[in-house]
């Protein structure tokens, strides 16, 4: 198992094989010694959040900081104005799970929060394996980085959007944390040999540290996606529309929520259902019909609330026999579609939220 350890010069997060007694960092060059590994916290996603019992919002409990706090060693852009976003979108490329569309889906999304949303370009930072620089690749060390990044120094008023295309899994969860038994996990690109990044992660990363005021949406396209971001509450709404707030909080009183801030998730299925973005090989599509139908709800008019896109989104989804159209969707998406139907598509996008409201009359943006 593979240990995180911050480098001894620029603190940049290592992960430390097992055994080694010394280890060069990547970014400054620099060798930390070891004196006894053994001694060395494993991984945030094993140990985040053990004290942490859930109170009400009014008295919750400052969370724990992120092993991850401190700056990216590389060169993430700064942040401008009140809007930052980590895009990520991940083919793996040239290996047996291989996607088609997950590349796209990261620049339709970049494109839709410039257009739409106007989000300063310098202030999204894209995760592809179509970067040239080292540091924009979706390698595990890269996706932590980013994500610290998204919310390092965030304030009242801020807007933060995390998005990612590409595979994600299950786990067996030993910590009691989950009313399913399962960590739900995205996939970097070297996630066969680092591992994949734990929802407990993520949670500790993006959620926990939220300060009031700040605003964080999650738009994960992914299978077993559903509860990714470990919030508390997750919708659960029916075919007509009515819905209730299942409430996720764990059995052993781990606190999940923000530290004041607000976080959402549209997640492209439920924790037991896969999404057909990760279903390339059977060429259904060459994007993910989560984030197809994210975007085609806000062209068409449907994202006046959060209850209004959803139900907009699965029905994209359902009704697979109708024609696939609209503003950026049409310029953006005509060349990435093989046919015109999502045909055979099995899937509920999921919205998950650290508070219940009323999807219905709150308005939703970014």
């Amino acid at each position: 198992m593979y240990m995180l350890i911050d480098c001894s010069n620029c603190r940049t997060p290592l992960q430390l094989p097992p055994g080694a007694k010394s280890i060069r960092c990547a970014i400054c060059h620099s060798i930390t010694l070891i004196a006894d590994p053994r001694s060395i916290p494993p991984p945030p996603h094993h140990t985040s959040s053990s004290n942490h019992h859930y109170t009400s919002p009014s008295s919750q409990p400052r969370p724990t900081p992120s092993p991850l706090n401190h700056a990216p060693a590389g060169q993430p852009p700064h942040s401008h104005g009140s809007k930052r976003a980590v895009v990520c979108g991940i083919s793996y490329k040239n290996t047996k799970n291989e996607l088609k569309g997950c590349i796209n889906d990261a620049k339709c999304m970049k494109y839709l929060l410039i257009n739409k949303f106007k989000f300063p370009e310098s202030s999204i930072l894209m995760l592809t394996e179509e970067e040239t620089d080292p540091y924009r690749r979706p390698t595990k060390q890269n996706m932590r980085m980013a994500l610290f990044w998204l919310v390092q120094g965030c304030k009242s008023g801020d807007s933060l959007v995390f998005h990612f295309s590409g595979h994600g899994s299950q786990q067996r969860n030993y910590s009691g944390d989950e009313v399913d038994g399962f960590d739900e996990t995205l996939c970097p690109t070297d996630f066969k040999t680092q591992g994949m990044i734990v929802d407990d992660e993520i949670n500790a990363t993006i959620v926990r540290p939220l300060p009031r005021g700040v605003k964080l949406h999650a738009i994960i396209d992914a299978c077993h996606s559903g509860t990714v971001l470990d919030l508390p509450y997750l919708c659960r709404m029916d075919k007509t529309g009515k819905y209730v707030w299942e409430d996720h909080r764990p059995r052993s009183g781990v606190w999940k929520g923000t530290n004041g801030g607000e976080a959402i998730s549209f997640s492209g299925c439920d924790d037991n259902q896969t999404s057909a973005d990760t279903s390339a090989l059977s060429k259904v599509t060459s994007t993910g019909a989560m984030t197809y139908s994210f975007i085609q709800a806000i062209e068409r008019g449907h994202g006046a609330t959060y209850g209004k896109m959803l139900n907009a989104m699965r029905s994209t989804i359902r009704n697979t026999d109708h024609g696939l159209d609209g503003g950026i969707v049409t310029s953006l998406l005509s060349m990435l579609l093989t046919g015109g139907s999502l045909g055979g598509i099995r899937q509920e996008p999921q919205l998950t939220a650290n508070e219940p409201f009323d999807v219905y009359s709150k308005p939703f943006s970014l």
